[in-house]
């Protein structure tokens, strides 16, 4: 059986007044009260899943878990383990390109290609100036995927990094 307390303490009042100023406090004459009865509390917030960062924080970019490439005029493996990715950088060209050029990301399921994302300059006349396109995007790759980056011409750059943000399992990386 539950035993009841009353409780007075000028400490305790000054400090939920303080805590709970929308509550307006307990105003004079009121007690505060406490009991043995053992009540269980069920936290359902992010912090009690174990993770006190927001998730646009845990998908934060750092020094350990930032994957830098730089491509040009090759095709390279980028990412080849399971989870979630983020791909972020810039597409770049020179001054001096006369022909089309072709930049682009590429999930390869270890038989098939699929272009994920693409840019083409196309030029009939010589490019005057370097000119820059940017991207940021999320992949997904399963056993036996990998992410390939290909830059078809010499002049055409792609540059960035790869930071996993989530296992296979959708478990957020921390940074």
């Amino acid at each position: 059986m539950a035993e009841e307390f009353t409780i007075k303490s000028e400490q305790i009042e000054s400090k939920i007044n303080q805590l709970l100023p929308s509550q307006g406090g307990f105003g004079a004459g009121v007690d505060f009260s406490a009991s043995t009865m053992v009540i269980p509390i069920v936290d359902l917030t992010e912090t009690a899943e174990g993770s006190a960062l927001r998730v646009d924080l845990q998908s934060s970019i750092s020094f350990k878990t930032a994957t830098p490439f730089n491509v040009v005029n090759a095709t390279t493996t980028i990412v080849n383990t399971t989870g979630y990715f983020r791909v972020f950088g810039t597409l770049a060209y020179r001054s001096g390109l006369t022909t089309t050029a072709k930049g682009s990301f590429i999930i390869n399921d270890g038989t098939t290609d699929k272009i994920v994302w693409s840019y083409q300059q196309d030029t009939t006349t010589t490019v005057t100036g370097p000119d820059n396109c940017p991207y940021d995007f999320i992949v997904f790759l399963t056993a036996g995927d990998s992410l390939i980056c290909k830059s078809e011409n010499a002049l055409l750059f792609l540059q960035g990094s790869t930071r996993q943000i989530a296992d296979l399992s959708g478990n957020l990386t921390n940074p």
